[in-house]
């Protein structure tokens, strides 16, 4: 499944549990981000064994997208089963502040920026 038009910005493998993001993420507001947020939240409610969100690629999140990131982590805790893997990179300075916010809404989360 794709993110985005044309595959752009990211995909999501079901059968890996890995979704990928890359790019900017600029949409405004909450209906915009709507397709994002639709496929983050039934990748959670699909309780895979383990959820990886690469956004090593994602040189832009604005706070709209930081949101919908969130939405996503809150119903992933509803899946207490599911591990859930972030990495981020030290190349783009937002993720090292931004997604350690993210294990402060699922402590069980493991954050790997590099």
């Amino acid at each position: 499944n794709d993110l985005g038009e044309d595959g752009e910005g990211g995909r999501y493998d079901e059968g890996d549990g890995l979704i990928q993001c890359e790019g900017s993420f600029r949409l405004r507001g909450s209906e915009e981000y709507k397709p994002i947020l639709d496929l983050l939240l039934s990748a959670a409610n699909a309780a895979p064994e383990q959820l990886t969100l690469d956004l090593r690629e994602l040189k832009f999140l604005n706070s709209s997208g930081i949101n919908t990131l969130s939405k996503f982590i809150i119903q992933v805790r509803k899946h207490p089963a599911t591990k859930v893997l972030i990495r981020g990179s030290t190349e783009h300075p937002w993720q090292g502040k931004s997604l350690k916010n993210f294990q402060r809404l699922l402590p069980s989360l493991e954050l790997v920026i590099d």
